[in-house]
């Protein structure tokens, strides 16, 4: 991973024309969607603490919490469009709330642009450290053999791990009974204390219970194993061939941004993703930092739109 991510620096340097070498003159300001402490949290300030020791830039990271994170997405892009306001966006902002929520007021594939993709974040579907259910395949045998049994909690109906796993059932045929919490800490202490037999959840939620040896991994969901849990396999590996739902993070801008600026952040994200730093912190939160070129984050943006507004009408969900 860290020779693709070199090599692709390289191609960028070339690339970014000399007019954004003047660029920055003032203070960035990275707007982070969701309120602190949270994980995209993490990952904005830690890339930005580091983006600034590289660049010796000035990198402002300013919480704009609320509507399910589409607030921090419409004021972004609404700045101007000069490269001194970003922000992150991740699949449940970006995707899933524009598909749930009745009045998003933007569409985040359209009304913003894509800088570069720098990580992904795999949910995990997990068990009780002695559950009868040892693998992927126990559970949903359990529920084709007794429909309505099995049930699952969820940091909240229609967040990316509870359509990760209505992606599952449709492609497997059976049905598990979702258990929707208020978030991912009360889901974790049901399943600690026997009230729900599964969850599905980030893999940072369960990592410490897993480590700790009350929990059971029972798969990742993404096409390799999460380097934070390397002993929990995934999806792919357990009957279902291509089977993927990752969750991601990115950096945008709104649009009308020159291309030049859009280089220019693009390589210097570039850079702050290969340090070995950044690598052991965003893995330890059980994320795994990636990079890309604008043109490929916008292409998987739209790609992945798609795909899980897809799920949501197939599941039944609906705006509310």
């Amino acid at each position: 991973m860290f020779r693709t991510l070199l090599a692709f620096i390289t191609a960028v340097v070339f690339a970014v024309p000399a007019l954004a070498q003047t660029y920055p003159s003032k203070p960035i300001r990275l707007i982070v969607p969701f309120p602190p402490g949270g994980g995209t949290d993490f990952v904005a300030r830690t890339v930005a603490t580091e983006l600034s020791k590289s660049t010796g830039w000035t990198i402002v990271v300013e919480n704009k919490a609320g509507a399910a994170g589409t607030i921090g997405l419409l004021e972004a892009s609404r700045a101007p469009n000069e490269g001194y306001d970003l922000v992150i966006g991740q699949a449940d902002n970006m995707i899933i709330a524009p598909a749930t929520l009745k009045n998003p007021g933007l569409d985040p594939a359209k009304d913003l642009t894509a800088v570069i993709q720098v990580a992904i974040s795999p949910n995990l579907i997990m068990a009780q450290a002695d559950s009868k259910f040892r693998t992927l395949g126990d559970a949903i045998a359990a529920a084709k053999s007794n429909p309505g049994s099995v049930n699952y909690g969820t940091a909240g109906h229609g967040t990316f791990a509870n359509l990760a796993i209505e992606l599952l059932m449709q492609t497997g045929g059976f049905k598990w009974v979702e258990v929707p919490y208020k978030g991912a800490a009360p889901a974790i202490t049901d399943l600690l204390g026997g009230h729900v037999q599964l969850a599905a959840l980030s893999v940072a939620s369960g990592m410490p219970q897993i480590k700790a040896g009350k929990l059971r991994g029972l798969v990742v969901t993404a096409t390799k194993r999460s380097p934070a849990l390397p002993d929990v396999p995934t999806i792919a590996e357990s009957g279902f061939p291509g089977f993927e739902a990752v969750g991601w993070l990115g950096i945008l801008v709104p649009n009308g941004t020159p291309p030049a600026v859009i280089a220019r952040l693009n390589l210097e994200f570039g850079k702050v993703m290969q340090s070995a730093d950044v690598q052991k912190a965003l893995i330890a939160q059980g994320v795994e930092p990636t990079t890309s070129t604008p043109e490929a984050f916008g292409a998987m943006i739209r790609s992945e739109t798609a795909k899980w507004q897809k799920v949501v009408r197939d599941a039944g969900i609906k705006p509310e």
